[in-house]
């Protein structure tokens, strides 16, 4: 796996160097970069598999550097202080980051996750999902949001969510139109995720998109009719979270 590395500061590149040496035998540093300007004629020059790139430096940022790529056919490591929308954009497109002081389980984790997506297609896909994404940070509804698939992944309005259901460790997420995708992360993660928008854990399985809420009926929790025509219980303790979060998302 051919990478760049692209950091302003030389103690971040020598501990990164170091740490993938040591930890990632598959990884080839073929180039070492302390500014966007650099960085972007190496990668023109190299074509690289990967590339581990600071978010903040002096002059021209990480992200305006792949803003300006013309090609985008590689996969991307950004490495970054703690931003709180920032990681948001990132978890959303499913994009690989670390933070500093980078830790060394994270990194072989990284690389592994970019070892399996190189195999996979539509790689410059992702990539305008996450620019898409970091224009639109502190607006989380309209982020597009990436999920991993055995073949790939695949990119999703929030909109196209009607709701999402666990099942053991998976979510399933059940989209306009019938279609369904499957992916092997619990539901907690994505209740984590979306939680400022208008996304709801209603029940322990079910997390649900309160723009495909078509009917409530009342009930010891009550029960939602979702825009599928799906009926869905409204756990006892969640229903006055959720009778206030209509309350706020609609005029009734």
């Amino acid at each position: 796996m051919r990478a760049i590395l692209v950091d302003d500061e030389p103690d971040g590149i020598r501990a990164l160097k170091k740490m993938l040496e040591l930890h990632c035998p598959q990884v080839s540093i073929e180039a070492t970069c302390s500014s966007a300007d650099t960085a972007r004629q190496q990668i023109m020059d190299i074509s690289p598999d990967v590339i581990f790139l600071d978010i903040q430096m002096p002059g021209k940022s990480g992200l305006e550097l792949i803003r300006e790529l013309p090609a985008k056919n590689f996969e991307v490591i950004f490495v970054t202080a703690h931003n709180e929308y920032m990681l948001q954009a990132l978890q959303y497109s499913a994009a690989d980051y670390l933070l500093k002081p980078v830790d060394e389980d994270r990194l072989m984790e990284a690389v592994h996750r970019v070892e399996k997506r190189l195999e996979a297609e539509k790689k410059e896909e992702r990539t305008e999902a996450l620019l898409h994404n970091l224009s639109n940070t502190g607006k989380p509804s309209e982020m597009r949001l990436c999920l991993p698939t055995l073949k790939g992944f695949i990119v999703l309005k929030l909109e196209d969510i009607i709701y999402c259901e666990a099942e053991r460790s998976y979510t399933i997420f059940h989209l306009e139109g019938k279609k369904t995708v499957t992916v092997s992360r619990p539901l907690i993660d994505y209740d984590n995720l979306l939680r400022d928008t208008t996304f709801l854990r209603i029940h322990k399985s079910f997390l649900v998109n309160l723009l495909h809420v078509k009917e409530y009926q009342k009930g010891e929790g009550g029960v939602v009719i979702l825009t599928d025509n799906t009926e869905i219980e409204v756990s006892r303790r969640k229903k006055d979270e959720f009778l206030m979060k209509i309350k706020e998302s609609f005029r009734y």
